[in-house]
């Protein structure tokens, strides 16, 4: 059969309630136009993150009822431990209640103020927790990575030759270590090749610094890699994930994207001295080791959805409703980062917004104007997110300005879908209406969480 079918049945379902174009309106302008702010009961569609929003299966719920709450030792967390291990391969777990948290451990421990981290894109949460040690969070795309137009496969990876400039210029001494992201969420979801993997690691090696794998979407990665590089053919998903995470020291990882968890993360690696490390700040910030914030549940839960992450029906299935909305939006001429992503479909703004400079955030009016014509929430992956202000107050834009339509795992049908490319094209027909925005307040970090905007 050529039709992809959802490899499930739904057994449970969650009403949705559309509220008026006036009342989203309204909504809005009390949310300051930041869709952060909204309340969730007034988003019909809600695509602002994949992160711990999907649905989880009956063998998780099952799974939940027998999680050992014990405070340590607990016989969830031997489950949880033995799932990464037997997926990561590497020495040291350690649970974390999200995958900031994991994040902010590595930082804390390890970087001072000279330090510098290259990633192939790093997220807003990771260079967040990096730059708030002080040190800097470089960003080595390939070129490739930047043609939001261009339709070749991973487009995800790290420039060697800027990797390796990096390392010259500021030394590797400065380097403690240096991640890659996969899937590259900042860079449209997109793909990072295993030759790459092995690549930035025989570099890295080179110069005695350690790789760990920012592993949200280690499964997409992995199902993106059988597609698509040759030899994977026939590997299964755990079998290329476990080749993956054998070129890694370490690793961070939200379980609420290919955990398939609503909450919980990890951080792993084989070096003793900075798991004494880890360990000792996670019972500080986050709790005992064997639980490090989570529930027993939580834990059990965690253990089956990384599995169910690496079915291969399963992921050919999330991946066929992401490129359904992408054929869709093509046929309409809709701009958006091509090759699609595995979690989500990135429109380009500044393509679809020519008529707003990259200094009053095409991707907040498109973000806005989403929500107002069909109550679609979105997000802004652009200037806002990642741009940074100079010493003068003045906006240095993003490299790319991207909204981002993440689809919650196991949550939405092809119906929703096709309401969403309603909502998109009727937006795309009066694009040269939607206004643009200034800041109106902002905090030091993370300011699209909570910054306020204006109308120009």
């Amino acid at each position: 059969m050529k039709t992809i079918m959802e490899p499930f049945r739904i057994k449970m379902t969650e009403p949705i309630h559309i509220i008026s174009k006036e009342e989203r309106i309204k909504a809005l302008e009390r949310a300051n136009f930041n869709v952060f702010a909204l309340d969730a009961k007034d988003c019909c569609i809600d695509l602002l993150t994949d992160s711990g929003t999907g649905a989880m299966s009956a063998q998780q719920w099952a799974a939940l009822m027998i999680g050992d709450e014990s405070y340590a030792g607990s016989k969830s967390w031997k489950k949880f431990e033995a799932t990464v291990q037997e997926i990561t391969g590497l020495k040291h777990v350690l649970p974390t209640h999200q995958g900031r948290a994991a994040e902010n451990i590595l930082a804390t421990t390890r970087l001072k103020p000279t330090d510098v981290v290259p990633n192939n894109s790093h997220f807003d949460t990771t260079r967040a927790n990096i730059e708030f040690t002080g040190a800097r969070a470089l960003d080595l795309l390939c070129k490739e990575g930047l043609n939001t137009a261009l339709d070749v496969p991973f487009k995800g990876n790290m420039d060697l030759e800027k990797l390796e400039n990096c390392i010259k210029t500021n030394g590797a001494e400065n380097i403690p270590f240096a991640m890659i992201t996969v899937t590259n969420n900042t860079g449209g979801g997109q793909p990072v090749s295993m030759q790459n993997v092995k690549d930035v690691k025989a570099l890295l090696s080179k110069y005695g610094i350690p790789l760990y794998i920012d592993a949200c979407r280690f499964a997409e990665n992995a199902y993106f890699i059988k597609q698509l590089e040759k030899g994977y053919e026939d590997k299964t998903l755990l079998e290329i994930a476990q080749e993956m995470f054998s070129y890694a020291d370490g690793a961070t990882m939200s379980c609420k994207k290919d955990g398939l968890a609503n909450i919980g993360g990890f951080l792993c690696t084989n070096n003793d001295e900075w798991a004494t490390d880890f360990r000792n700040l996670l019972i500080l910030r986050e709790g005992f080791p064997t639980y490090g914030g989570l529930a027993g549940r939580d834990l059990e839960v965690i253990a089956v959805g990384l599995m169910e992450a690496l079915a291969y029906d399963y992921q050919v299935y999330r991946h066929a409703t992401v490129e359904y909305l992408g054929k869709k939006l093509d046929k309409k001429g809709i701009p958006f980062v091509k090759p699609v992503g595995g979690h989500a479909v990135f429109l380009d703004a500044r393509k679809f917004l020519p008529h707003i400079p990259q200094n009053e955030f095409p991707g907040i009016g498109l973000v806005n104007e989403l929500y107002i014509d069909g109550g679609v929430r979105a997000v802004e992956l652009g200037s806002v997110m990642f741009g940074k202000q100079d010493e003068k107050g003045n906006e240095i834009p993003a490299n790319l300005e991207l909204v981002r339509l993440a689809f919650p795992r196991r949550v939405y049908t092809q119906s929703h879908f096709d309401y969403l490319v309603e909502v998109i094209s009727d937006v795309w027909k009066n694009r040269t209406s939607i206004p643009s925005y200034k800041i109106a307040y902002q905090p030091k970090f993370l300011r699209h969480f909570t910054c306020h905007f204006k109308k120009i």
